[in-house]
């Protein structure tokens, strides 16, 4: 039996979020000097350019903006076979003594964050990586933590959080539910 969604972020509370994200990265941060944005394909790869250009607009300058697919480098069955050195990834700077701050939309089990962790330390060495999510759902099922979050929501047990974003839904929000 289906319920209907319940709208947990409508357009203005997400616009909201991602304003005080950039503002913590930012008074975290100070400058853009060696600082990295990297969002994990789809949408936070969306969140990351949102990020990008709320930081360069309150003045922390142009942020190097790159975006990375780790669904090679998964665990648990939903990814995709191939080197993944070869696959899914758009960063066009090195890693080497940046700031990153990898970028996801939901953080629930933690597994893909911990892909993602595998993916960037293929690619080089950063200085530091902090990860930044505009939901955290709690449940972790590995350690590990958002230095920067949008809203912590606890959906009921059997429902899932959907992030919309403009770029891939057409609007924004977050809704809890059985179905997209």
């Amino acid at each position: 039996m289906s319920t209907k969604p319940e709208i947990a972020l409508d357009a203005t509370a997400v616009a909201r979020s991602i304003k005080r994200i950039a503002h913590e990265i930012a008074e975290h941060h100070g400058s853009a000097e060696n600082l990295a944005l990297i969002g994990i394909v789809r949408r936070g790869a969306s969140l990351a350019e949102r990020l990008a250009v709320e930081l360069n607009a309150n003045g922390a300058g142009s942020i190097a903006v790159g975006t990375l697919d780790i669904s090679s480098y998964r665990d648990d069955g939903k990814g995709s076979p191939g080197d993944p050195r070869l696959l899914g990834r758009d960063i066009p700077f090195s890693l080497d003594r940046k700031r990153v701050v990898l970028v996801d939309d939901v953080l629930y089990t933690g597994r893909t964050v911990r892909a993602a962790l595998d993916a960037l330390a293929d690619l080089g060495h950063a200085e530091s990586i902090q990860l930044a999510v505009l939901v955290d759902r709690g449940e972790h099922e590995v350690p590990i933590r958002a230095d920067y979050v949008g809203k912590n929501i606890k959906a009921p047990e059997g429902q899932r959080v959907y992030v919309r974003l403009a770029e891939v839904d057409g609007a924004d929000a977050v809704v809890i539910g059985n179905g997209k």
